[in-house]
């Protein structure tokens, strides 16, 4: 009875995990690998043109650019049948997957090495620079995705997004072209970087395709000569451990320099407090056998007790083994900055000045609009002779420029009788009622 809920999760587990449900033939795998593996026509353009798409992305920094180009690349097709030959023992496959592989390889760094030269840009933007330095991360990626790549081939229905995912994870086609930008430019730790990345992409594809394929049980061609089987099983894992462990190192560089960079900027955020001192820029410089910091500071001089304290204090933030260096500026500097300070002070103070001054001069101007639809309303309703008005102010300046006086300048058009004198006098009048204009000159036709 007690060993009845453990049959029951293990046909539970066995139930959902199971791969066999709608897993396709050997035969059907086989044939479909091998037709990516095929490398002429139609595919060798393909990989041409998704090497200069990859190469325009990376040339302008668009991440959707090389998105593209690693969707349209038909670079995962050998690969996948280098770890299917090497999963079932067919070295006929695996030589024509590997002299596919090596020509696509050839062409893709071939068409983006030209593509570089004759490109205006030359500045390594970030996406570009991204693909420079592998770690163990882009290990891990390789062979989860290359896992997800090949269980996806081995299922009868192949219409899922799996395999696009996979390519755009693996990111094949952006590492060859960098290595081509390297070579382009004569930068061959570019080179270097960038196809070390592209190699470990590969290689971890390939191991996971096999890796599967073992687990698939598929049916192995059998070996004439098994010491020739035992070396290729040796050969695999050499290459495995070559392309692995700089990887590890990279990757263990890289965690050791973020965990030291997230110590320092939490270091100066609770350390680095003064009153009458300021913190102008800090650099923090990695080396395995001791690192650094410079603080630059300005204001009050620090005393040489508190940048004991302050040096006191790294080991609490993880910051072993490091350095403290805290420049501050001379007397000199700091009455050289002090001028400098208050001449800022002073050319800001000037320019609000222009400022309010101008304001106050365009809230005259704004308040000299007339609502002259109105006012034309309203004097025709006063008199009844008024048939248009045409009204606006007239400013008078002096010589040197200056705004002396305002006078309200109003035209009427009669129709056939004229304004009386005492119509004119009680219009003006009103005029200068509405406007708050003091004179009041009107001209009557």
């Amino acid at each position: 009875m007690n060993n009845r809920p453990k049959r029951m999760l293990q046909n539970f587990l066995h139930d959902k995990f199971n791969l066999d449900e709608d897993k396709a033939s050997q035969e059907e795998v086989m044939e479909n690998v091998v037709k990516g593996v095929e490398f002429r026509g139609t595919n060798l353009w393909i990989l041409i043109f998704a090497t200069f798409i990859a190469s325009l992305g990376l040339n302008v920094n668009s991440t959707a650019v090389i998105i593209g180009a690693m969707l349209i690349s038909p670079l995962m097709g050998p690969i996948m049948g280098i770890g299917l030959s090497l999963g079932i023992n067919d070295f006929d496959l695996l030589k024509k997957s590997v002299k596919n592989f090596g020509f696509m390889v050839a062409i893709s760094i071939l068409a983006s090495t030209i593509y570089f030269l004759i490109s205006p840009i030359s500045t390594a933007q970030s996406e570009l620079l991204a693909r420079t330095v592998p770690t163990t991360y882009d290990v891990l990626i390789a062979f989860f995705g290359g896992l997800a790549g090949i269980v996806a081939q081995s299922r009868k229905d192949r219409t899922t997004t799996v395999i696009p995912g996979v390519a755009i994870a693996t990111a094949l086609m952006p590492p060859l072209c960098t290595a081509g930008y390297g070579l382009a430019t004569l930068q061959f730790n570019f080179f270097i970087g960038a196809f070390y990345l592209f190699l470990i992409n590969t290689v971890f594809i390939a191991f996971a395709a096999y890796f599967v394929v073992r687990f698939l049980k598929y049916d192995k061609k059998n070996f004439l000569d098994k010491q020739r089987e035992k070396r290729v099983a040796r050969y695999m894992a050499v290459i495995l451990i070559a392309t692995f462990v700089p990887s590890l190192i990279v990757g263990y560089k890289l965690i050791r320099k973020t965990i030291f960079d997230s110590n320092v900027e939490r270091y100066i955020s609770h350390v680095v407090n003064f009153e009458n001192s300021q913190l102008i820029d800090h650099r923090s410089h990695y080396h395995r056998k001791g690192c650094e910091i410079e603080l630059i500071m300005f204001g009050d001089p620090i005393s040489n007790d508190a940048i004991a304290n302050m040096s006191a204090q790294l080991r609490h933030y993880g910051l072993l083994n490091t350095k403290l260096s805290v420049h501050q500026p001379t007397e000199k500097e700091q009455i050289g900055f002090s001028i400098l300070e208050s001449n800022v002070e002073q050319i800001l103070a000037e320019k609000n000045n222009q400022i309010l001054s101008l304001e106050e001069e365009l809230r005259k101007y704004t308040s000299d609009t007339l609502p002259a639809t109105e006012i034309a309303r309203e004097m025709a309703a006063i008199a009844k002779a008024v048939h248009n008005v045409s009204i606006s102010k007239s400013i008078t300046y002096d010589k040197s420029g200056n705004r002396m006086d305002t006078t309200l300048m109003c035209f009427i058009n009669t129709k056939e009788e004229n304004l009386t004198a005492l119509e004119q006098e009680t219009l003006s009048n009103w005029l200068r009622i509405r406007t708050n204009v003091e004179r009041v000159k009107i001209y009557v036709e």
